[in-house]
């Protein structure tokens, strides 16, 4: 195994990959209804990467020190047969998963069977109306919360994201936590970001963590968790008795590029460096053309080793620049 460092010093451990880039919600900060209405064009079904195309990228990221690989979309649970992909991925690696959790129910018990290993479900809101102000008037809270259920029975770990936005789910911050910790679950809150260019992002939307944090000290005591992992993006707090962590992804206002170990791979096999990029690099064609594994090696060491992305750190000069839709190239 050869470990692959980036201009930045920065090591490749996680592959996130996007199997679809279709979603049954239209939530603001990613999908607003507006921009993606019954008109836009998704990816043709062809543009998809064949699962046995994913694993087989999956299996040449993970000789360069791979630990973990992410799926998403997108809504990744829309891809049809996805259990199926899980049994063809690296054996050795964390296989999770990202979900708006509204297919969980049906799927979680399959998905645990074919080998994922934890599950992260979005929800932004326990309120009906919060949660339909912030899904685009798609879905519900209650269905995803017996997502988050049939997920536990399946004896997946489950740990909820939430993305803040100004006055319209900032309200929702106390009894998320009142929940998460009646629960025992693990809740991440999200500063609102600027991905790709269709969400309107503004930096007054945007509630600070250390703003989540006073609120959340005013009601609870919280102490500081270590870190599990290098490249750990949140920041972790922990109840007294250790019933609930909360943690704070800080990507606006403290970011935490120097230490981004992430590569994500679009639904049609683009391979990304940045959240933030504006293209990828087509992986997909070479896939297709006959390109031998020892060139894709070198394709992927190449293009690690040039990394040299930190947009967060440099938002100031570069938020003009064209960006690619977090539901393409997978959040």
């Amino acid at each position: 195994m050869q470990e692959l460092r980036d201009q930045l010093a920065r090591p490749l451990r996680d592959l996130r990959i996007s199997v679809i880039d279709r979603c049954n919600l239209r939530c603001t900060y990613c999908m607003p209804s507006d921009m993606f209405g019954p008109e836009h064009a998704f990816l043709p079904r062809q543009e998809w990467l064949t699962f046995e195309e994913m694993a087989r990228l999956a299996g040449l990221f993970a000789e360069f020190g791979l630990r973990k690989i992410r799926l998403t979309g997108g809504e990744p649970l829309l891809r049809p047969r996805l259990p199926e992909l899980l049994g063809l991925l690296p054996p050795d690696l964390e296989i999770a998963l990202t979900t708006n959790g509204l297919g969980l129910s049906e799927l979680a018990a399959p998905l645990r069977a074919g080998g994922l290993d934890r599950v992260t479900v979005s929800l932004d809101a326990l309120s009906p109306d919060v949660y339909a102000a912030m899904s685009g008037g798609r879905g519900s809270a209650e269905r995803v919360l017996r997502g988050i259920a049939a997920a536990r029975d399946a004896g997946l770990p489950v740990k909820i994201n939430t993305v803040i936005r100004q006055g319209v789910n900032d309200r929702e911050i106390l009894p998320l936590v009142e929940w998460a910790y009646g629960e025992r679950l693990t809740l991440r809150f999200i500063e609102y970001m600027d991905v790709g260019m269709t969400n309107g992002w503004s930096m007054n939307e945007v509630v600070p963590s250390s703003e989540i944090l006073r609120m959340l000290n005013s009601e609870w005591d919280l102490a500081p968790v270590d870190p599990a992992s290098h490249g750990e993006v949140a920041r972790r707090y922990a109840h007294a008795d250790g019933r609930c962590e909360i943690g704070l992804i800080s990507s606006i206002t403290q970011p935490f590029c120097h230490s981004c170990t992430r590569a994500r791979l679009s639904a049609d096999g683009k391979l990304f460096l940045c959240l933030f990029a504006s293209d990828g690099l087509d992986l997909r064609t070479l896939l297709r053309g006959g390109t031998d594994d020892e060139a894709l090696r070198e394709t992927i060491r190449g293009t690690w080793q040039r990394r040299g992305d930190r947009y967060s750190e440099l938002r100031q000069q570069s938020a003009t620049r064209a960006r690619a839709e977090m539901s393409y190239l997978g959040g």
